[in-house]
């Protein structure tokens, strides 16, 4: 088959999808302070994630010093989103109520109102609009819990900047609950 652009520009549908066209959604546990609030501000706020990926394990069967591949389990790695940051810092503040009902600062103990995996998990999702406007494709996370909370740098010298930090979220697994053109 010869090169031909009309060919290659006639199958992108929609001029391709564009990374920027996105929203987060969060939802907080109990345990975390004001997270009906930084639900809320969160998908304002929510600046970069991913759409999720997964990757299926292999299981090798040596037969006569040859090996044959098997499909194994599926494993997800966990989300990462980052927020920006305000003087609020009601976002940040969930989280950090979150992550200390998971485990305590002093006392190495888990909030009586975390326990149990409905306790403290909850279920996200990010939506990839078209620019028609429409969703396009849709994730949600099944039992998310933040594991990570990065460090927000604070300098003298950083003028013109508003801070951002980083949240890693496990998750038991992803459904596609959309897919195709809006």
């Amino acid at each position: 088959m010869a090169f031909n652009v009309a060919e290659s520009r006639a199958n992108m549908i929609g001029d391709g999808a564009r990374p920027n066209l996105f929203q987060v959604t969060l939802t907080f546990p109990g345990i975390a302070a004001n997270g009906q609030a930084a639900g809320q501000k969160a998908t304002f706020m929510a600046k970069a994630a991913q759409l999720p990926g997964s990757t299926i394990g292999q299981v090798p069967v040596y037969y006569f010093g040859r090996e044959l591949k098997f499909a194994g389990n599926r494993t997800f790695a966990d989300w990462s989103v980052t927020v920006i940051n305000d003087e609020d810092f009601v976002i940040r503040n969930a989280f950090e109520r979150w992550m200390n009902g998971l485990n305590s600062h002093n006392n190495n103990i888990r909030n009586p109102a975390a326990q149990g995996q409905l306790g403290y998990t909850q279920n996200a999702a990010v939506r990839q609009y078209g620019k028609s406007g429409g969703i396009v494709k849709e994730y949600n996370f099944i039992g998310v819990f933040p594991t990570d909370l990065s460090a927000i740098d604070v300098d003298w010298g950083s003028n013109d900047t508003i801070e951002e930090f980083t949240v890693n979220l496990t998750y038991q697994w992803w459904d596609a609950v959309r897919d195709g053109v809006a």
